[in-house]
């Protein structure tokens, strides 16, 4: 059987923000054209960010897909780890903030920037 590889970007049960891929079956469809399930979606939101874009540390406020479709995104994990996404890669974003409590930039969340000769074009698909 087919699979998709979904890259996540989730909270562990220390309150850090990982990374972990899962398999998505491609059990659908026809062998010309594999399909996963139809998932449900709550809208989409485009967003371009310039040179030079940097955020701070922060928790996704809602899971989400996003896809890079222009330029570089770099996620920076607490204790240095990061990682690049290229056009056309993918990530789910889900490291919400732990029920109960406080954010706070030494513990949780991560950045993203731009990197790269091109602005960051990204779609955000909310899960």
């Amino acid at each position: 059987m087919d699979s998709f590889t979904k890259v996540i970007l989730f909270t562990d049960s220390d309150g850090r923000a990982r990374f972990r891929e899962e398999s998505v079956p491609l059990n659908q469809g026809s062998p010309q054209s594999m399909l996963s399930e139809v998932f449900a979606s709550g809208g989409y939101q485009l967003r371009r960010s310039p040179m030079g874009f940097r955020s701070s540390f922060h928790c996704t406020g809602a899971p989400q897909w996003v896809f890079i479709l222009g330029g570089q995104m770099e996620i920076g994990l607490q204790g240095g780890h990061s990682r690049i996404f290229h056009p056309g890669e993918h990530f789910y974003s889900a490291d919400l903030l732990p029920e109960g409590t406080t954010f706070d930039a030494a513990i949780y969340g991560h950045w993203s920037r731009q990197v790269g000769p091109d602005p960051l074009v990204t779609l955000f698909v909310r899960g």
